[in-house]
């Protein structure tokens, strides 16, 4: 019982500490295009926030909801899908960065 309660700390100790530092680094990206005007750093800067922030508020509101009965289990299977689908849109903008040049 403590392992599985430890367990569950630890996933969201992580899951919060990547998206803080997910969106720091999103915020540094999106300092590079403002002072450099750098289209690829926008894209960037999106796709980190949309990747890490966006998703990990999405996910873990959506859960507590869930887990408190605000929301019906109805929305369970809905909720993950516009998770991922935010977390592809995330990885694509980053895919899209890469491919751009300044």
């Amino acid at each position: 019982m403590l392992g599985t309660a430890l367990l569950d700390w630890a996933i969201v100790t992580l899951a919060f500490g990547s998206t803080v530092v997910g969106s720091y680094v999103g915020y540094q990206a999106y300092r590079g295009f403002r002072r450099n005007r750098s289209r690829p750093m926008q894209f960037l800067a999106v796709g980190l926030f949309l990747l890490t922030a966006v998703s990990f508020v999405l996910a873990f509101v959506g859960s507590v909801l869930l887990r408190q009965g605000l929301l019906p289990l109805v929305y369970d299977r809905p909720l993950t899908l516009v998770t991922r689908a935010i977390q592809f849109l995330g990885v694509l903008f980053i895919a899209y960065s890469l491919h751009q040049r300044p």
